[in-house]
């Protein structure tokens, strides 16, 4: 849960990222930046802030900004009423993203699960995302991905998102953010 003074921090910090990265939105984009928690109240190290700019039966485009170290949870999309589940791509924009997903473990990771959560995180083969790199994954593949010591910017372009029925390994993430 956070409190309104917190998710209108985190919108405006948003905002300064997206304009790091050259990324222009239009005013009705910036009043609905999108603030996620996962319920955890530790939004520093658990969270992410971002832009939807369509969603559509077929195509989801947004961009998803991290503030330092901060992590997206251990999570994957699902199929759902026969449909296989978001396939969606990743492509870099400012800072530094390392991303995890299923594979030959990386010996040495340079994310970090946040503290008193690590047991959640189960892959670790690590995909760096510097500017301009991109990767994409497909439906139902389980990921994770924190942002680098400056912060990060990525465009997502994927199928049609449901973020609800995302299923996070962590069963103590609730997908929507609670403003007190």
């Amino acid at each position: 849960m956070l409190s309104a003074e917190e998710y209108r921090a985190a919108r405006k910090r948003a905002k300064e990222y997206l304009d790091r990265a050259c990324i222009a939105i239009t005013p009705e984009e910036e009043a609905n930046i999108e603030v996620a928690d996962f319920g955890l109240g530790d939004l520093e190290h658990t969270g992410l802030e971002l832009v939807v700019y369509v969603n559509t039966d077929r195509v989801c485009a947004k961009e998803l900004v991290l503030f330092p170290r901060q992590t997206c949870p251990e999570h994957r999309h699902p199929p759902v009423d026969g449909d296989p589940g978001k396939e969606e791509t990743f492509r870099c924009r400012w800072g530094k993203v390392f991303l995890y997903v299923p594979g030959e473990p990386t010996p040495n990771p340079q994310a970090r699960p946040p503290k008193e959560r690590e047991h959640t995180y189960t892959v670790w083969h690590e995909i760096v995302l510097n500017p301009g790199d991109q990767y994409t994954l497909q439906p139902n593949t389980l990921h994770w991905f924190q942002a680098g010591d400056e912060g990060a910017v990525v465009s997502e372009f994927s199928t049609h998102s449901r973020d609800e029925t995302d299923i996070f390994t962590d069963p103590d993430i609730q997908r929507f953010t609670v403003v007190k």
